[in-house]
């Protein structure tokens, strides 16, 4: 197993893994594993040994987005809904 990047190290990067994501944003690894699952979480993937890499800044904004819907009141499928309509504005 690899030694842990200091979080300065994170901070400074420009990827992330997600176990890097559960220490920057208190989220626990299963919820972001089921996220990215359910599409809600973008990465990229590595050829070489297929380890996703979550674009930080971009990521953590949106965790903490997910976390907002969360809090009111809105489900996960409502939650996709939502990210959907979002980036659709975006483009």
């Amino acid at each position: 197993m690899s030694r842990q990047r200091s979080m300065e190290a994170i901070l400074a990067s420009e990827f992330v893994s997600i176990g890097e994501l559960v220490r920057l944003t208190d989220s626990r690894y299963s919820t972001l594993k089921y996220y990215t699952e359910e599409g809600m979480l973008p990465f990229e993937q590595e050829e070489e040994n297929l380890t996703r890499r979550y674009r930080r800044v971009e990521t953590v904004a949106r965790i903490q987005h997910i976390k907002e819907l969360k809090a009111s009141g809105l489900s996960i499928p409502q939650i996709k809904e939502a990210l959907n309509l979002y980036k659709s504005a975006e483009s």
